[in-house]
């Protein structure tokens, strides 16, 4: 009898104990095999869990949980097309579920989600992260309202878990329909160039129904997720690739939200950066931010997330003296740091989940402010740049900021500041507090003098240099207590680690309530 037999649900092993035990051993033997062929290239449900977790650490749930009967398909596979269970990685636990292609295409059925959902709330009970491998041909239409109520179960988990455990989606196929959701609530989500997919309405229906033609590449390959719409925040080369960014993720993280990140020995940068010279003397001259983060934080190593997305800012995790910390930077040489929609939501997406997990804050501002235009505003720059200002006020974890060089208008507020609650405030001495650049200033200002003047050129130069003076150092900033210390460049490292210190039992009570209403 084989394992998708009608009749073998209701099969009795008679006989000794020995036989009894072979009789399990077939069992095992028909619930591991493969339901068909794989894609060329691609390693099956299992292999991919035995590549992810540490050696012989897994531990398979629900190996014998069968496919419901649905209309005339009497195939009853064990597994239901996903694998589930735990094991560890780097020796910490973790849950894995693994959609497996070669059962019903990967499609979400009743057996399939209960399986699923039953893993999530074993995460959620035992306080270990969530990993899940996907690879599905979305809802299983033979099963009806069924696939349809699983995915809605599974959803109820990911925000169940949201900010309790982390939850990380890894997409090694396709993920279309229903099934994109649930990524789109986990914490990270890892896309394999060239072979992922996601979107929600495929190209053929897209063509069907609007007449454009589009090829799922360009709607919601790997690339497109990464690039253009952020749903995505790695972009693996590989599978092997996208795994071992996996574990490099989870070594920055908590198991949950009432542990403390792992510690490591602590590490020192890479020798030869100097600090003191990286920023040029001009004022519109670009460098590059990542320079400045390589030379203070452990090894020079960055974590970054979402790195081809709004790559004016810079988002990563990273140590500092072997204890993780989340980067958030301006990177001047794209766009010169400004802050626009996308990377105001890409920042406040990372802050809000650093706060979730008890990951202190690192903030390096060099920004010109929020990106002015009529495309802008019109797409919501108000409401869709005020949640990184929220997500900065409501975070209660240690925040140090350092002002590297422009910090005008609302990007000085937004990146850190006092005023939304950061705990420690350098700045160094080429950094330019003020509402507006010099030029602006002294435009708006001093309109009407210079429109009178003789010689509005040189009268410009002394009005510009008085507002440097004044208006374009730190200084102003540090006499009102809105920054804690002026500092040399190369004690930036130095300053930074004796805050973290300081700041490593920091207690911030918030009012009672449900939850903000963060405007999204």
């Amino acid at each position: 009898m084989t394992a998708s037999g009608p009749g073998e649900t209701a099969a009795y092993l008679p006989g000794s104990t020995a036989a009894r035990v072979a009789g399990l051993e077939r069992r095992r033997d028909r619930a591991v095999a493969p339901g068909g062929p794989s894609r060329r290239g691609e390693f099956s449900a299992r292999e991919r869990i035995e590549r992810l977790v540490d050696k012989d650490s897994f531990t398979e749930t629900g190996l014998f949980v069968r496919a419901r009967p649905a209309g005339e398909d009497a195939r009853r596979p064990y597994g239901d097309g996903v694998v589930t269970g735990y094991g560890t990685v780097d020796g910490r636990p973790v849950c894995v579920f693994a959609q497996d292609s070669t059962v019903f295409g990967g499609s979400m059925g009743e057996a399939f989600g209960e399986k699923t959902v039953a893993l999530m709330d074993l995460a959620l009970k035992t306080g270990c992260p969530v990993v899940g491998l996907n690879d599905s041909g979305g809802a299983r239409i033979q099963e009806g309202v069924a696939s349809l109520a699983l995915y809605a179960e599974l959803v109820r988990r990911n925000v169940k878990a949201s900010g309790v455990i982390p939850q990380i989606s890894v997409v090694l196929g396709p993920c279309a329909g229903g099934a994109a959701y649930s990524p789109a609530i986990t914490d990270f989500t890892v896309m394999v160039d060239g072979a992922s997919h996601m979107f929600v309405t495929g190209p053929d229906v897209i063509e069907t129904v609007t007449g454009e033609r589009t090829t799922a590449e360009e709607l919601g390959g790997a690339r497109t997720s990464n690039t253009v719409n952020g749903n995505a925040h790695f972009l693996a080369a590989d599978e092997e690739d996208a795994l071992d960014t996996v574990r490099d993720l989870l070594s920055y993280l908590p198991a949950n939200n009432l542990e403390r990140p792992p510690e490591y020995a602590p590490g020192l940068p890479p020798p030869g950066a100097d600090l003191d010279e990286i920023v040029p003397d001009r004022l519109g001259e670009a460098y590059d931010m990542r320079a400045i983060l390589h030379a203070v934080v452990d090894d020079g190593e960055l974590l970054q997330v979402q790195e081809l997305f709004a790559p004016n800012i810079i988002c990563a995790l990273a140590r500092i003296e072997g204890r993780s910390v989340g980067v958030v930077a301006n990177q001047p040489l794209r766009a010169a740091g400004v802050l626009d929609i996308d990377a105001s939501e890409k920042a406040a997406r990372f802050v809000r989940f650093c706060d979730a997990f008890g990951i202190p804050l690192l903030t390096f501002a060099d920004v010109p402010g929020y990106l002015s235009g009529v495309r802008q505003e019109q797409a919501g720059i108000i409401r869709r740049g005020a949640k990184l200002l929220y997500a900065y006020a409501e975070a209660t974890v240690p925040k140090v900021t350092v002002v590297v060089r422009k910090a005008y208008g609302g990007g000085y507020a937004v990146m850190g500041s006092k005023h939304l609650g950061a705990d420690v405030n350098l700045a160094w001495p080429t950094a330019r507090i003020a509402v507006m650049g010099a030029e602006g200033a002294v435009g708006v200002l001093h309109r009407r003098e210079l429109a009178a003047s003789d010689d509005p050129e040189a009268l410009r130069a002394r009005l510009l240099s008085a507002y440097e003076r004044t208006h374009g150092t730190p200084y102003l900033a540090a006499e009102r207590g809105y920054v804690d210390a002026v500092i040399a460049p190369r004690e930036t490292r130095e300053q930074i680690c004796r805050a973290l210190r300081a700041l490593r039992g920091k207690r911030a009570p918030m009012p009672e309530r449900r939850h903000g209403n963060i405007p999204l």
